[in-house]
């Protein structure tokens, strides 16, 4: 570095130079301490997960004597035998049919509700809003009584269809809140231009809101499906009929076994989770995108 001459009215002045500025060591330093945390509390998080896994393909003897995550003789037989011994295909359907009529059902109901909350104009429409917003946060449990009650009086406790209507309702909160947000962003005057090439409500709705808020309904829809595939409370209590359970039920039958194989018991855990991965990471894309234009919105 060399200094730099400048004039003055005085005659030549000689500037010293600029040393650049240093990256302060403070804060790298942080980062590095951030890093190091949120790593380790990643390992600590994923080892129970990667020990399913292991124990999955374990047989039942390695299971209890090894304590390495790579099984010594992997094997797919503990999975094979969990699925067929156990009858896990019908848990399976079972579970298939509650999380998808759930989930359809949520988008269906609540992305019509939503667009009249964002676009149409009615008597008591923001207070009725409100409401669904305070229903954020009451407990589920609270209303897990009335709930049994209620279907038990109408004769639907212990089907699948009184898993799901109270699936649906459970719901309503937050699909509501995300998919008015995403029609919120919407411009009216798409909805204005549509008006004018003689297009009814019911047409603006499905050709010009539904497609441009697609990220938000996969959102929706992910958070519908995720706690629906692994609800536990209402359908223990409700179902009573074997032949109705759902996986998280079967799951627990073999918890409740005198003599309990770990990698049986993992092997099944990890039957039931994988669906769930598969589905999430492949949206994950559109989920990210429709959680943070909801929440812009």
């Amino acid at each position: 570095m060399t200094a730099q001459l400048v004039a003055a009215p005085g005659g030549v002045t000689r500037v010293p130079p600029r040393r650049p500025a240093r990256r302060p060591r403070a804060g790298l330093a942080g980062r590095v301490v951030v890093f190091v945390l949120l790593g380790g509390y990643a390992l600590v998080s994923m080892y129970p997960f990667l020990w399913m896994v292991s124990a999955a393909f374990k047989t039942r003897e390695e299971v209890v004597t090894s304590t390495s995550l790579i099984p010594e003789n992997p094997t797919f037989s503990t999975l094979t035998d969990t699925w067929n011994r156990l009858d896990f295909f019908d848990y399976f359907l079972n579970s298939v049919q509650v999380t998808v009529l759930t989930t359809v059902l949520t988008i269906v109901i609540y992305s019509c509700a939503a667009y009249g909350f964002s676009v149409l104009k009615f008597p008591g429409k923001t207070a009725l809003y409100r409401l669904f917003i305070a229903l954020l946060f009451v407990p589920g449990v609270v209303t897990l009584l009335p709930i049994v009650l209620l279907e038990n009086e109408m004769g639907i406790l212990g089907t699948h269809f009184g898993l799901v209507l109270p699936f649906v309702n459970g719901t309503a909160p937050l699909a509501i809140l995300l998919l008015t947000n995403a029609f919120n962003a919407v411009p009216l005057e798409l909805r204005d231009a549509a008006r004018v090439e003689g297009a009814g409500e019911m047409r603006i709705f499905g050709t010009v809101y539904l497609p441009l808020v697609r990220p938000a309904l996969i959102t929706v829809a992910l958070l519908t499906a995720i706690p629906t595939w692994n609800e536990y409370l209402l359908t223990r209590v409700s179902l009573n009929d074997p032949s109705r359970y759902t996986l998280p039920i079967a799951l627990q039958t073999l918890q409740s076994e005198q003599v309990v194989e770990y990698n049986t018991l993992m092997a099944a855990a990890l039957i039931v989770v994988v669906p769930i991965i598969l589905l999430f990471l492949s949206a994950q894309r559109y989920f990210v995108n429709g959680l943070v234009g909801s929440v812009k919105g």
